[in-house]
């Protein structure tokens, strides 16, 4: 009986699985840290027997390549893609016996040129529904974006897409469908809708590329709502395209007050993982803020130069664990350093320590008209955010462009808002590190049309 277990990284908005008949497993898509695939394959007794990728990732280094190297696995990947490692190569109709099931490639171009599905089915002729993993092709609600390859080559490839998932559509109507991205990934357009389980015939009735008019409006449509994704992004195909070797998860070089303080002088990355509120109260002048939660290294791979000397700060052990783990799925394999304590005890000297003010949307509200004249409101949200409202005489510098467009912050007080504090906290961080005099307005945008600021 064909069995799908869900490997969650809500970190990254992806998810990896494991189809299984009781004995053998089919890996699909896995991330960088084995560790929890081993975890599951040994916790159900399962031998792992295949791996397979749907594409080449743009988000995420894969596991996949160590993962049947450790297991012995047979390693399914497109015969087209350019890898620089020996793989069992598999294409359009090419099937595989795994144990008790029958995977078979479908070729789904859109996310990327040489995008494969597979169809995972019982071989012993059961009638347990077939399950189709999409990977970046047919999503829950939606598809995957079609502009990482080539954004030359976007209106081809979202043309693609709207004919894989067609294809796709004609699988049997019970076909369970788990696609890989879709649940807050980047890789993700139009309107992904998440959520635990799909089947082929709920796709059909909800699914933008199948419920579109006509080809031409589809593709109109996924183009115009395309935003921005992070630029970490370009550097994740060339590394998978290597075949990654294993995740190095040991503890970090602990540094101590003066090697910080030298790092921060040379300019180099040290990035403390507290909460926004405790980083705002306290914190060493020149470092950057972006608190330990989903969007860490989604955001610190944004903004950070990529192969930049990397010190973590963090209250405990466990927090730099969490961020190394999360460093280490898109590629940034290992911290300089970390410092863990009380940040008072991490300065080399009291000058060392700085903080800047909180605030909300009411105290924005609460200011007079002279006041409001002599400060700056920024917007850190994207382009398609700050189209649907924005507070009234804002500028709008989103995050993600923020270090290269700082000369254009005026110099003055500076409130720094976006959807929720998340983002803006990390601008306030950044702007503070240039020297800027800032305040964090760390409040729910909702707030602003209740308070009339729009």
């Amino acid at each position: 009986m064909l069995q799908v277990e869900v490997l969650e990284t809500s970190e990254l908005g992806d998810r990896s699985y494991v189809a299984h008949d009781g004995e053998v497993a089919i890996v699909v898509d896995p991330q960088r840290d084995i560790d929890r695939v081993e975890a599951a394959l040994a916790d159900r007794g399962l031998r792992c027997a295949a791996v397979v990728e749907t594409h080449i990732h743009n988000d995420y280094v894969t596991g996949g390549f160590e993962l049947a190297r450790r297991t012995g696995a047979d390693y399914l990947v497109n015969g087209e893609d350019p890898v620089q490692f020996d793989r069992l190569a598999v294409g359009d109709g090419d099937t595989h016996e795994v144990g008790g099931l029958r995977v078979t490639a479908l070729a789904t171009p859109g996310h990327t040129v040489t995008h494969l599905s597979y169809l995972v089915e019982d071989a012993s002729g059961a009638e347990e529904p077939a399950a189709v993993f999409t990977g970046g092709s047919l999503l829950y609600g939606s598809v995957g974006r079609t502009d990482l390859v080539d954004a030359d080559r976007t209106e081809e490839l979202t043309r693609a897409q709207f004919h894989s998932a067609r294809r796709l559509a004609e699988l049997p109507g019970d076909v369970r469908v788990f696609p890989t991205h879709g649940f807050g990934s980047f890789c993700s357009s139009g309107s992904a809708s998440g959520g635990d389980s799909s089947t082929i015939a709920d796709e059909r009735l909800r699914n933008d590329a199948l419920t579109a008019p006509d080809e031409d409006s589809f593709v109109e449509t996924l183009i115009a709502n395309l935003t921005a994704y992070p630029a970490y992004y370009k550097h994740m195909a060339p590394r998978n395209l290597q075949g990654p070797g294993p995740a190095d998860l040991s503890p970090p070089a602990p540094v101590d007050p003066e090697q910080l303080r030298k790092s921060i002088e040379a300019g180099e990355w040290v990035v403390d993982l507290r909460s926004r509120t405790a980083y705002a109260g306290q914190h060493l002048a020149g470092s950057v803020g972006i608190e330990i939660g989903d969007q860490f290294s989604t955001y610190l791979g944004w903004l950070m130069p990529w192969g930049s000397a990397l010190t973590l700060i963090a209250d405990s052990a466990e927090e730099i664990e969490t961020a190394q783990r999360q460093l280490v799925r898109i590629g940034i394999e290992r911290p300089d350093g970390a410092a863990v304590g009380e940040v008072a005890d991490l300065a080399a000297d009291p000058g060392q320590l700085e903080s800047y003010e909180r605030a909300t949307f009411a105290d924005l509200a609460a200011l007079s008209t002279e006041e409001r004249a002599g400060i700056v409101v920024l917007d850190a949200r994207r382009d398609d955010e700050r189209h649907e409202d924005a507070v009234r005489d804002s500028l709008h510098l989103p995050l993600h462009s923020l270090l290269v467009r700082m000369e254009e912050v005026p110099d003055a007080p500076v409130w720094i808002y976006c959807a929720s504090g998340f983002r803006a906290s990390i601008a306030a961080s950044l702007l503070a590190r240039a020297g800027h005099d800032v305040t964090l307005i760390d409040d729910d945008f909702a707030q602003v049309a209740e308070l009339g600021l729009n």
